[in-house]
């Protein structure tokens, strides 16, 4: 069997299996001349993307080893087991896991560590040991073919030409004569190939840049037996936090961002990801956020792997309880907006900020959004002066009503909102409110009176008159309204 792909010179076979390659058959081959060879060929076209998406989520599965892992080209995966293969048992226990894991899953892989990547490449495709061990690589690398030293085909081919087919051969070879060798315009091949071996020597450090963020604070717990009932995962998660939660306040940090990953038996993961409105090291509170979410995750074939990490953090200096309790109020008002925010969305979850203008339903604004600064100003809005006594509830437009005064400018005696009438048992006022000149002329743009009035049966309300009796405008006469109602 063999996968094809379309190219500019045709259809070629793309990838071969063992049976195809053992008839002769070969990655690059003509479609044509290999139907000519094997006339019973079975093929199917090659799907590039899958194959890409399959490797990216088998490399994130990986991180169950380290946290530094990396796709390498269309068909490996680095790891960088670097401080960690002693908490597997040791590099052997650490590479039997891996294959073990692999082969139960139905893949077939070559294995190799060594001290650099291009060492552990190499092994891995062109060796016959699977560790090369510490100090050992420029030894075991020698019988190596060059092209074990991730170079391009044209580059290998010419070395090979000059009679230097393997890596060995390259160790005493004067740099300048190799150069010379390569001919004109070979300087820059040279020095690819060259700076390949510094690298797989060690003699150059290469970097492994893994798939996503390495978080710097994360725990990990490894399970005997894969996890099947969902219900019993936040009893594994807890000690986690825990644990994560001492390591945080050991560097007087708090989490911003959280994240549970679970790896299931057949190589896939499910991650979750919670946020917090200030920064937090309170495992409880770190459970209760993900409790709203675990009940998403499916278990599949089992669940061997739980992987806890504060994705983002943030200063957190221990403060001290004041005896008033505002900031055990401040406390309980993060945490409730966290629910909110995780329940509802992030984006549904928002206060008044305070505006400047003494129009009152200008004075604020309507927020949303999840940022600290906006919330902690809301709810200590330090230069703001105190406002005039206000309504409980401000109507989202004031409402006409019908007044009965006892002089012009006065304060009402009667007024009818809603087809009620209402009787004035005490009032005060007035409380004058300027109209922005800057803003158009209209209804706004008038003088306002406001009167707070307590009727017989005991409700009060919040009243203003826009305009003045004695001035004369394109709005008409004076109004009055009814703008708030008082507790």
């Amino acid at each position: 069997m063999a996968l094809t792909l379309a190219g500019p010179r045709g259809l070629r076979l793309y990838a071969c299996n063992p049976a195809a390659k053992a008839a002769g058959l070969h990655n690059g081959m003509a479609f044509a001349d290999a139907r000519a060879m094997v006339p019973m060929l079975v093929t199917q076209p090659a799907d590039l993307k899958g194959d890409a998406a399959a490797l990216s989520h088998l490399t994130r599965w990986c991180g169950r080893w380290s946290p530094w892992v990396r796709m390498d080209g269309e068909d490996g995966i680095w790891i960088d087991a670097s401080g960690c293969a002693h908490l597997f048992g040791g590099e052997v226990a650490m590479l039997k896991d891996i294959q073990t894991r692999l082969r139960a899953m139905g893949i077939k892989a070559r294995l190799a560590m060594a001290d650099t990547p291009g060492a552990a490449w190499a092994a891995a495709r062109y060796g016959q040991a699977r560790i090369i061990l510490s100090g050992e690589a420029r030894r075991a690398l020698a019988s190596f073919p060059v092209a074990a030293l991730r170079i391009k085909e044209e580059a290998a081919a010419s070395l090979r030409r000059l009679g230097l087919k393997r890596i060995g051969d390259l160790y005493d070879l004067p740099r300048a004569m190799l150069a010379q060798r390569f001919g004109p315009g070979g300087a820059k091949a040279v020095a690819a190939v060259l700076h390949r071996l510094d690298q797989a020597l060690g003699q150059v450090f290469e970097p492994i840049d893994p798939v996503m963020p390495v978080p710097l604070w994360r725990v990990r717990l490894p399970l005997v037996e894969p996890l099947m009932d969902i219900n019993a995962l936040m009893g594994l998660v807890a000690p986690l936090l825990e644990d994560l939660a001492a390591r945080l306040m050991a560097e007087e940090k708090g989490v911003r961002r959280l994240s549970l990953t679970a790896f299931r038996c057949d190589g896939s993961s499910e991650r979750l990801i919670v946020g917090t409105y200030a920064p937090s090291r309170d495992p409880a509170h770190m459970a209760r956020l993900f409790q709203e979410k675990v009940g998403s995750i499916d278990p599949g074939f089992g669940i061997d792997c739980l992987v806890v990490a504060a994705e983002v953090v943030a200063p957190l200096d221990a403060a001290q309880t004041d005896f008033d309790g505002q900031a055990a109020g401040v406390l309980a008002l993060s945490e409730l907006i966290d629910r909110l925010a995780l329940r509802l969305g992030k984006g549904h979850v928002g206060h008044a900020r305070p505006f400047e203008s003494h129009i009152p339903e200008r004075a604020e604004q309507r927020v949303t959004g999840y940022g600290e600064t906006t919330w902690t100003n809301a709810m200590h809005p330090s230069g703001v002066p105190p406002a005039p006594t206000r309504p409980l509830r401000l109507l989202p437009r004031p409402e006409p009503v019908e007044v009965v005064a006892e002089v012009p400018e006065g304060p009402p005696l009667v007024f009818r909102w809603r087809r009620v009438q209402c009787r004035v048992a005490r009032s005060q006022g007035p409380e004058r409110v300027a109209p922005e000149w800057w803003r158009v002329a209209g209804e706004e743009a008038r003088i306002r009176d406001y009167y707070r009035v307590e009727d017989d049966a005991g409700r009060r309300y919040w009243l203003f008159r826009a305009g003045l009796y004695e001035e004369t405008t394109d709005e008409g006469p004076c109004r009055w309204f009814l703008h708030g109602l008082f507790a």
